[in-house]
């Protein structure tokens, strides 16, 4: 039990860190851009992060118990490192483009995870999938507050 209380809490200080890089820059830099359609309002991604966080933490630990540590571990700390840096550049750096770059690398890892939990955990893998989706719409978003605030 130990060990989900670490996997979770891991992917809520990834969150808590981003939120914090966040919670400075949407009061003076992201209120002065142009936001996409269907931008949601900003007290809506929290929540959201805050349950992907517990289910991608959730998922590393459920394969972690059945593989221990493994390749396929690895490759979740690896999506989880890109998600630690996608903050840091959009909000911090104010750059969407670096953002961006940060979240395709992101969808990939996010993806070949899903895939290489899928054999050894499917629930684990299925606890993914609404955090690759979430990432397609910030990916979205990301794109559009590039589009139509920096061409």
């Amino acid at each position: 039990m130990l060990a989900l209380v670490g996997f979770v809490g891991l992917c809520l200080l990834v969150g808590a860190v981003g939120g914090t890089m966040t919670a400075h820059s949407v009061p003076r830099w992201y209120a002065t851009l142009i936001a996409p359609p269907g931008t949601p309002p900003k007290w809506v991604f929290a929540p959201v992060w805050s349950a992907i966080y517990v289910t991608v933490g959730v998922a590393g630990w459920l394969v972690w118990r059945r593989n221990g540590t493994s390749r396929v571990l690895r490759l979740w700390g690896w999506q989880l490192a890109a998600n630690a840096l996608w903050a840091p550049a959009f909000f911090g750096a104010h750059s969407p483009a670096l953002a961006l770059a940060i979240m395709a690398v992101m969808l990939i890892l996010i993806g070949a995870t899903i895939r290489a939990f899928r054999p050894i955990h499917r629930t684990a893998a299925m606890l993914m999938v609404p955090y690759l989706t979430w990432c397609l719409y910030a990916a979205y978003l990301n794109m559009g507050f590039l589009l139509l605030n920096y061409t």
